[in-house]
């Protein structure tokens, strides 16, 4: 336990009277922490620590990249810029060999500044020295961890940019006619054949790379390191990120395949207004971020650029593209649905050269001053309306329905009526798309009067509804008509149960298979019911290890 003479051995402490020390040691909590083990996280609440013993490492990710910042050694603190500004740690401490760390929350550092003046003032003079450290670096140009030319309406172009933009990957984009290339790109700049081409911060060069080579070599986990897990999740939104912060934190060894980048359809959406604990809203890249740092730092596995192509559910695994088998436990499915196509003529040749089903934040840059259409009225293409409009000259929602206030949240619509360059096409549909080399204009018909008129346009982005593909499953998984998986009482009343005890809310057909968030069959289609429908799945998971007898491998 603490004692008055370790804190009086830290200089900020030395001159206090008796009764403060004598209250901070019955305050203040004694940390004692392996090599490795944080006294506070990136984010972390405030609060005051000081180094007894030991040596901390000051770090903070940049990029996705960790960074060392510095040391903090015995008789120094940390925590002081968290207090002067009440905000959270803007970096992580952890100890680089065991240590011990005393931790005064913020309430008691304030009853103890109230009572000794002179703490207070050498730690303002101390966070005003540290503030500037950080200004420094936050004053330094971002290096791009990859830079690529590449054809603007090239697919594989487009395909790259989506990848690293939603695995959250810096990088700088040019076409190879932009007059600053030579400036930017060392050495000879490749061929027009050759792009997209990819420079790496080390100065590795790829030609055409596929998403896998791509991962790899950026250091995102393409390869299980197991060979069995308790539980495996298939699909990386919020359903599946939650089951995968849930089952980590839970003990057990966790799995998440993914087989494009975390976040699902939310990590595309420009702003969740809606999603509790967020009050300013958030990005829906940023809400994955977060969630995926969190399952890993708790433990799970996330392979990305992979996919599943067969489940035995009777031998319990899961086989792999490139023949990858891994023996699972338990499986949560968490796929999600995808984007509903249009049987339009003349689409399918502008797909990705204009026409996008969904919407990404990184194709802001390429409707610049455009001229663009959403076809839908749900909430996902509101979301992408008032973020397109922040770019892009003009931005039309284009849908079929008379009201939009039918299909789209209130909050939404009265953003969108105070967006002067979005306009709202009721009553309508998009009959053709024109182009060369990508799409230039577009035709809509008006649905009360039958005239097609013609309109310049340089993006449309489609927002028709979703399904779940989930024809891949095996058929001992019980799906409804359209592809989404039975669970619980929908299993029972299909006659799909054969066990004795009744099946959990989220269990499937198949014992030990459960199913989150939208692939699952249920009315309710929110991020925050998948968030919930995850960690739920989590406890069922346990549940079910347990009747079974099965001990956490982890």
């Amino acid at each position: 336990m603490l004692t008055i003479d370790h804190i009086r051995a830290i200089p900020l402490f030395s001159s206090l009277p008796e009764n403060e020390l004598e209250r901070l040691a019955h305050t203040s909590a004694d940390l004692h922490l392996n090599a490795g083990e944080f006294a506070v996280h990136e984010g972390g609440e405030r609060a005051l620590y000081a180094v007894l013993t030991g040596k901390m490492e000051v770090i903070k990710t940049f990029d996705g990249i960790e960074r060392r910042l510095g040391w903090r050694l015995p008789g120094t603190i940390f925590g002081e810029v968290p207090l002067a500004l009440s905000s959270p740690f803007p970096g992580a401490y952890r100890a680089a060999e065991p240590s011990r760390v005393m931790r005064i929350d913020a309430q008691h550092y304030y009853t103890l500044a109230a009572a000794s003046p002179e703490v207070a003032l050498k730690m303002g003079a101390l966070a005003r020295e540290r503030i500037g450290g950080l200004q420094g670096l936050s004053a330094e140009p971002p290096k791009a961890r990859v830079t690529m030319i590449g054809h603007r309406w090239d697919i594989a172009c487009t395909a790259l940019r989506q990848f690293l933009a939603r695995n959250q990957i810096s990088f700088d984009w040019m076409t190879p006619d932009a007059p600053e290339l030579r400036a930017r790109w060392p050495g000879t700049c490749p061929p027009d054949s050759d792009c997209p081409v990819l420079r790496l911060v080390d100065g590795t060069v790829l030609c055409r790379p596929d998403t896998r080579e791509l991962a790899q070599r950026l250091g995102l986990q393409t390869q299980p390191r197991h060979r069995e897990y308790d539980t495996m999740i298939l699909g990386g939104g919020p359903a599946g990120l939650a089951a995968a912060v849930y089952g980590a934190s839970e003990g057990l060894r966790t799995i998440v395949i993914e087989r494009e980048a975390p976040g699902g359809q939310a990590g595309t959406s420009s702003r969740i207004e809606n999603y509790l604990g967020f009050p300013n809203g958030v990005s829906g890249d940023e809400l994955a971020s977060r969630a995926l740092q969190q399952a890993k730092r708790l433990g799970a596995e996330i392979l990305v650029t992979r996919s599943v192509t067969r489940i035995d559910v009777e031998r319990r695994t899961v086989h792999l593209d490139a023949d990858d088998v891994i023996r699972a436990r338990t499986i949560i499915l968490a796929t999600g649905v995808t984007w509903r196509r249009l049987a339009i003529e003349g689409f399918d040749r502008f797909i990705g050269k204009g026409i996008f089903y969904g919407a990404s934040r990184s194709e802001a840059d390429a409707m610049h001053g455009l001229d663009i259409h959403l076809i839908g009225g749900g909430n996902s293409a509101g979301q992408a309306a008032l973020y397109f409009a922040n770019h892009a000259r003009n931005v039309t929602l284009v849908l079929r329905g008379d009201a939009i206030e039918k299909s789209m949240s209130r909050y939404l619509v009265e953003q969108l009526r105070a967006k002067t360059n979005i306009a709202v096409r009721l009553r309508s549909e998009v009959v053709g798309a024109y182009g060369d080399t990508h799409l230039t204009a577009i035709d809509i018909r008006d649905g009360s009067t039958a005239d097609v008129t013609r309109h310049a346009c340089g993006g449309l982005f489609v927002f028709i509804g979703a399904d779940a593909e989930t024809a891949w499953l095996p058929t001992e998984i019980a799906r409804d008509a359209r592809g989404y998986v039975l669970t619980g009482d929908d299993v029972v009343k299909a006659g799909r149960w054969t066990r004795t005890r009744d099946p959990y809310l989220l269990e499937s057909s198949v014992p030990g298979v459960f199913a989150c968030g939208d692939v699952r069959l249920s009315p309710v289609k929110r991020v925050a019911s998948a968030v919930g429908e995850g960690s739920m799945a989590i406890a069922f998971a346990h549940r079910f290890l347990e009747l079974e007898g099965r001990a956490p491998i982890a």
